[in-house]
C-alpha cells in the first residue's frame, strides 16, 4: 500500500512538472513570435521608401518595433545622423541577421541603412 502511494505521488509529482515546463515552452514561443512581429521587415518595404519621405507615411508602414531585441540591434551600425531619431528592425530576407534602420528628422525619412549584426 505504501508503495502504490509513492508511486502515486511520484506520478502526480512529474505530471505537475510537465505541465510547468509546457507552459514555460508556450511562454517562449508566444514572446518569439511577439518579437517577430514587432521587429520584422519586409524586404520590400525598406525598398519602396526614400529618403524625404513623411515620417508618418514611413512609420505606417513598419511595425512598432517596442521590443527587448531592439537595443541590441542598435549595436554595431553605421553612426547615427546628427539630431535625427532612428528606429531599427530586423529583415525578414531569411537570414536573420539583416538589420535595417530607418533615422528620420523635421518630419522626414532623414536616411535609412542596412548593416548585418556582428
Amino acid at each position: 500500500m505504501a508503495q502504490r502511494k509513492g508511486c502515486l505521488i511520484g506520478c502526480a509529482v512529474a505530471g505537475v512538472l510537465g505541465i510547468g515546463l509546457l507552459v514555460a515552452l508556450l511562454f517562449g514561443v508566444g514572446k518569439v513570435i511577439d518579437v517577430a512581429g514587432k521587429t520584422l521587415v519586409d524586404q520590400k518595404v525598406y525598398e519602396a521608401v526614400s529618403v524625404g519621405d513623411s515620417e508618418t507615411d514611413v512609420r505606417a508602414k513598419l511595425p512598432s518595433g517596442d521590443t527587448f531585441v531592439t537595443s541590441a540591434l542598435k549595436e554595431g551600425g553605421p553612426a547615427v545622423p546628427a539630431g535625427s531619431q532612428c528606429s531599427w528592425y530586423l529583415s525578414d530576407s531569411g537570414n536573420g541577421d539583416t538589420v535595417l534602420r530607418f533615422c528620420y528628422k523635421d518630419g522626414k525619412l532623414a536616411e535609412k541603412a542596412d548593416y548585418r549584426v556582428k
